[in-house]
């Protein structure tokens, strides 16, 4: 974002989300944003990012003592960061994260198969509304694999799950196969299909494999805008993701579960 001649910095603008700046400065920058629609749009982008990395890392989260005055600390410095160290900052949160679910992952992986069961219902729509987040406002690199190359898509991705994958056909709903990529679920090999309407909006669909699962009813989770349908069928559980209504979701949603069942 070039941000060059504003009264508002990127870095002012990353202190905002973050919710390090003073109530003044706070309403400063909001009075700038509804003056900038752009700047206003890529900020939503980027708390949708973060909210979504949050969510992801929230499970290992825990408060200090100290935690308010490294936040005042940072409130205090951060319009006078330079501008690649937000960035630095993200990378050195993300090796960190990564460096800790490597020493504590046996840990998390020996937990009873009752508790996995539990753990796997309730995190399968935080994990695919993360996905969602993540990916579907990338413009470039949405998926790993396009749906001009469908079969060779869903062998990929079944054969990492275990499962014959296909992808649902939603056209008759309005939506167009883009591609898919694999990803992280539960800890374990998943998939993410994605979709496409013609006005550009998009939803996913996001599948992983868990020995320990209950068959479950259609559940439904709900995140702002943000909505979620998913289900557990034996090892298999399914969530479909989208900002579009509950109704049009639910009707997507039993339209994946008959063609992932027939």
């Amino acid at each position: 974002m070039n941000t060059e001649n504003n009264t508002v910095t990127e870095n002012d603008l990353h202190a905002y989300i973050d919710g390090f700046l003073d109530e003044k400065r706070h309403a400063d920058v909001e009075a700038w944003l509804a003056e900038n629609p752009d700047a206003a749009d890529e900020v939503r982008q980027w708390r949708n990012h973060a909210e979504g990395l949050r969510t992801l890392f929230a499970a290992y989260a825990h408060a200090e003592d100290d935690d308010r005055d490294l936040i005042a600390t940072s409130a205090k410095n951060a319009r006078f960061l330079p501008r690649w160290l937000p960035a630095a900052a993200a990378g050195l949160a993300l090796f960190i994260a990564g460096a800790a679910t490597g020493i504590f992952g046996q840990q998390l992986l020996a937990r009873p198969p009752l508790q996995q069961t539990a753990f796997a219902l309730t995190d399968l729509p935080a994990q695919a509304k993360s996905a969602f987040l993540i990916y579907t406002s990338e413009v470039r690199h949405p998926v790993e694999v396009g749906a001009d190359q469908e079969a060779h898509l869903v062998s990929w991705l079944g054969k990492r799950l275990d499962y014959k994958l296909r992808a649902p056909d939603l056209k008759a709903q309005g939506f167009h196969l883009i591609g898919g990529r694999l990803l992280p679920v539960s800890g374990k090999a998943g998939a993410m299909l994605m979709y496409e309407d013609d006005s550009g909006k998009r939803l996913t669909v996001l599948i992983g494999r868990n020995p320990d699962n209950a068959e479950t009813s259609f559940r439904f989770a709900s995140a702002g805008s943000l909505e979620t349908f998913y289900w557990i069928d034996g090892e298999i559980g399914y969530a479909v993701t989208g900002e579009i209504t509950r109704q049009n979701l639910q009707e997507i949603a039993e339209e994946c579960y008959r063609q992932f069942e027939s």
